[in-house]
């Protein structure tokens, strides 16, 4: 008998900017995890963690200090009791996001009852891409698949909707102003959980890659980031085999307008409506639906349309329904493209999608970046006194994801 899946909780780090010099670069990743898990207990004191039954952790790169299964590290390390098990999951950009997925689909089928999800991404300590894989390493698996690297997939989306580069910049310095202006006027202090070092001392307390004072010229005046590696490394002429029509491909993606490199972590508590009674917890949210599609993994970046209208099918809800979106922004032309794809008006994008910026201002810890968005969304519905949410990405592969909550 199935029952429904209620997020009770939902924090998150700041993201730190994922370099050497970023804050969070000495802070180990199972640390920014045992450190929310400390955070969930400090904030619900009725939560009873001999009632977790386990701990699932989107990680996009899984070795080195992320490697092996650092959900059951995580979870002995921060003291929860060894019934509570722990598993390591890698969906791409989308691992956050199924985490909380995968939980509400254990509580819903009345096999598990609380489930902590989120993910963790130290993007400083381990680069992305570093655990390999045969489609971007494997030449006769990459060329036979049309692989090419998300940017010039992103590339070629602008290329084939006819948007420039003022057109992409243009949307990336909206997110920076939203998200400057969400910052300061403190719309993630609800989820944003400062890191502390051993001492108590605050490493970082806010999200530190955001550029308020981005301009059009400035952002205009950065190079093109995967011009070289499409026209010099090959990747063009792989994907124009698919694309034959299309001459040649815009570049018109920078470092301004895509998504940053940063490290964080987020953790979402997932539990069915009796575990919350037991426990004195009171719901923020209900999980509606779910989804993951895919699209054409050669240009890669457009699964978020249909994994989208899946999830609202599943819902019994149509897209006006939705009163807010969060759309990962990996790169400003698939945002663009996201809502032109599912219709949505230009007044309809200034009111309702990613209101608060997105991973162009703040950063896109990858394993992680999911589950931050369904507490950035659940709070701006509290904040709105709205009702309905859809949390949706674009995935490695041409896969997509969404999620739809409702306020409670």
């Amino acid at each position: 008998m199935s029952t429904e899946a209620f997020v009770y909780d939902a924090i998150r780090t700041p993201r730190g900017r994922g370099k050497k010099t970023g804050s969070l670069h000495t802070v180990k990743p199972i640390t920014l995890v045992t450190g929310l898990v400390d955070e969930l207990r400090r904030r619900n004191p009725g939560l009873d963690t001999d009632r977790i039954d386990d701990l699932v952790l989107g990680v996009v790169s899984p070795v080195g200090d992320q490697g092996a299964d650092i959900a059951k590290t995580a979870a002995i390390a921060a003291g929860l009791p060894e019934t509570c098990a722990g598993v390591q999951i890698n969906r791409f950009c989308a691992s956050g996001l199924d985490a909380v997925n995968i939980a509400a689909m254990k509580v819903r089928s009345g096999m598990e009852d609380l489930v902590l999800a989120g993910g963790v991404e130290s993007m400083s300590r381990v680069s992305m891409g570093s655990d390999g894989g045969a489609w971007a390493m494997d030449p006769e698996t990459s060329y036979e698949t049309y692989f090419t690297p998300q940017g010039i997939g992103a590339d070629l989306i602008a290329t084939l909707e006819g948007w420039n580069r003022e057109d992409v910049d243009r949307y990336a310095l909206l997110s920076q102003e939203r998200a400057a202006k969400a910052q300061a006027g403190g719309h993630f202090a609800n989820s944003l959980i400062p890191v502390l070092d051993r001492n108590g001392v605050v490493l970082l307390d806010h999200d530190e890659f955001v550029r308020g004072d981005s301009t059009l010229e400035g952002l205009g005046s950065l190079p093109a980031s995967f011009e070289m590696i499409g026209e010099l490394g090959g990747f063009d002429a792989v994907i124009l085999q698919k694309y034959h029509w299309v001459e040649k491909i815009n570049h018109v993606h920078s470092p301004g307008n895509s998504s940053g490199i940063v490290d964080g972590a987020a953790l979402v508590a997932v539990g069915s409506e009796a575990i919350g009674t037991e426990l004195g917890l009171t719901p923020r949210a209900r999980i509606v639906s779910t989804a993951v599609s895919g699209s054409d993994p050669a240009i890669m970046l457009t699964g978020p349309a249909p994994a989208t209208r899946k999830a609202l099918l599943k819902a019994g809800l149509t897209v006006d329904d939705i009163d807010l979106f969060e759309m990962n922004e990996a790169f400003a032309s698939v945002v663009l493209r996201f809502c032109k794809d599912m219709g949505l008006s230009a007044a309809e994008i200034e009111e309702k999608v990613n209101v608060n910026g997105g991973a162009i201002a703040l950063g896109h810890p990858l394993g992680a970046t999911g589950a931050m968005l369904i507490g950035t969304i659940v709070d701006e519905l509290h904040r709105r006194d709205q009702r309905y949410g859809l949390v949706t990405m674009c995935v490695g592969g041409g896969m997509g994801i969404a999620t739809v909550v409702e306020r409670i």
